[in-house]
């Protein structure tokens, strides 16, 4: 316990020391020094710009794409039969779905699963 509150009081102390440190002085910038900063400037923005409109546009694809409306077959080997249900495409799980109405549906390994586009209703 006592080592931990003289470490904090040692980093806070140092932190301290690193804060009151007296600034070198500056040089006063030219303007093409100015301008090449301010230029900089504007291409990390545009550049941290165009990546959020990319991951938000991503992210729009993607949410748009697990909303898709599909039919999955499921074929029993056993007896052949078949049922086919609705689904979003992201309530397709490895060894369950969802169906739009909130069924849930397990899998097993032998069935055959059929997963096609929904047709226009």
């Amino acid at each position: 316990m006592l080592t931990k509150l003289l470490i904090t009081l040692l980093i806070i102390a140092g932190a301290l020391f690193y804060i009151r440190k007296p600034k070198v002085e500056s040089r006063r910038e030219t303007a093409t020094q100015q301008g090449q900063r301010l230029l900089f400037k504007y291409i990390a923005m545009a550049i941290v710009a165009l990546a959020l409109l990319g991951s938000g546009g991503y992210w729009y694809w993607s949410w748009q794409s697990g909303n898709e409306i599909v039919n999955v077959t499921i074929v029993s080997p056993n007896d052949g039969n078949s049922n086919i249900y609705r689904v979003h495409k992201r309530d397709i799980g490895i060894n369950e779905i969802t169906t739009v109405d909130g069924i849930k549906v397990r899998l097993s390994n032998q069935e055959r699963v059929v997963i096609a586009p929904a047709l226009s209703q």
